[in-house]
């Protein structure tokens, strides 16, 4: 095995790793029934790393995007294709659990104005 390709074994390694701890991180708001705030306070910061960690995949991939490593050869057409496809899919997702997260805190300060 040349180094180059155990050297990529371990990079994608490593992303399936981030990408399995993301998941775990953004589990509680994704699943969670009723945007209740007494359900969603204890996995806030929790969330709040998930949201993290996914603007920095989203600066890797724009990053990978803009500037290939590959110098002047450049990428194909297919993988440039993809790599814009899973950078729309980051931006969606990022975008939908910041405003499960405003929802959730909107529905904290109305729950709060109601009489007990």
């Amino acid at each position: 095995m040349r180094p180059a390709a155990k050297s990529n074994g371990f990079w994608v390694f490593v992303l399936v790793l981030t990408w399995a701890v993301t998941a775990w991180l953004l589990y509680p708001m994704v699943v969670l029934d009723t945007a209740d705030a007494r359900n969603s306070i204890p996995f806030f910061y929790r969330v709040a790393a998930g949201i993290f960690l996914m603007i920095i995949l989203f600066g890797k991939t724009l990053i990978d995007l803009l500037y290939p490593r590959g110098g002047s050869r450049g990428r194909t057409t297919l993988s440039v294709v993809f790599l814009s496809l899973y950078a729309f899919a980051l931006a969606g997702g990022i975008i939908f659990m910041i405003i499960r997260v405003i929802l959730v805190s909107l529905n904290k300060d109305a729950a709060s104005l109601l009489p007990k």
